[in-house]
């Protein structure tokens, strides 16, 4: 008889989530839990926040939620000390809340919309990451981050140059925390979802049927991934059995980009 247990991935981790009312942050808050981990969910809707808490804890997991605004360093930073509040300590972080853009030519993009896009996906990570790391250095004296880049990212994006440039800078600013910050033992990376059935994309589809249709004739495996499954590759990232694994982006698409 075999009495072989196997660990939680995230066993008694402590975890700060973004995005987590909706999509893969939803996802990989529930994951976490069931992993494990503690977590704090965050975003802007206390209603989603509010559901998925519930969800966790209803399954038997530990989860908290509080309402967050990624354009607020204030906002930011009182998220993260809640974290710590709570649990006592911050272990890891998924930085994953976006904000989409009007898909279209560069040309055709409001000023305004550029600002925003920029404002929540690229100095969001800044500034959640400099908080995270704070938190992390008088806690655990350790740590590991992912961020949520994109496979557009990594190629011409024409229909959304502003966020594919944004997550563009969301990869360098990972590599350049991994390399600052390894040497305390904090490893940052990022995973690159391809295709994901998230709320953004099936609005999108929408809007413009067979845009789905269009990304899965350019993609190997056929189809779209469902959030549960970037949310797995976060998880990895995030856990012990990723400890020589920091400054990567990971795509996560399917073979999309090759």
């Amino acid at each position: 008889m075999n009495n072989t247990t196997i660990t939680p991935l995230l066993a008694d981790k402590v975890a700060f989530v973004t995005g987590a009312g909706r999509g893969i942050g939803a996802a990989a808050a529930r994951l976490f839990a069931r992993e494990g981990a503690r977590v704090l969910l965050a975003a802007r809707t206390e209603t989603q926040l509010k559901a998925v808490t519930e969800e966790i804890r209803s399954a038997g997991g530990t989860a908290d939620h509080i309402v967050c605004d990624l354009a607020d360093p204030n906002s930011l930073r009182a998220a993260v000390d809640r974290a710590v509040e709570l649990y006592g300590r911050l272990d890891i972080a998924f930085n994953n809340a976006a904000t989409a853009q009007q898909p279209g030519p560069m040309d055709q993009l409001p000023e305004p919309d550029f600002d925003h896009v920029y404002t929540v996906n690229l100095k969001g990570v800044w500034l959640a990451m400099n908080a995270e790391i704070a938190a992390m250095r008088a806690t655990s004296g350790r740590g590991a981050i992912v961020n949520t880049s994109s496979v557009g990212s990594l190629m011409a994006n024409p229909w959304l140059p502003a966020y594919g440039a944004v997550k563009r800078a969301v990869n360098s600013l990972t590599a350049s925390a991994a390399a600052t910050y390894g040497p305390e033992g904090i490893r940052v990376n990022a995973v690159a979802p391809g295709t994901t059935l998230t709320e953004m994309l099936r609005e999108w589809d929408a809007r413009t049927p067979g845009v789905i249709d269009q990304f899965n004739a350019r993609t190997p495996l056929g189809r779209a991934a469902a959030p549960e499954e970037i949310a797995e590759a976060a998880a990895w990232l995030l856990s012990d059995r990723a400890s020589y694994v920091t400054g990567t982006v990971l795509r996560v698409d399917g073979g999309m980009v090759s």
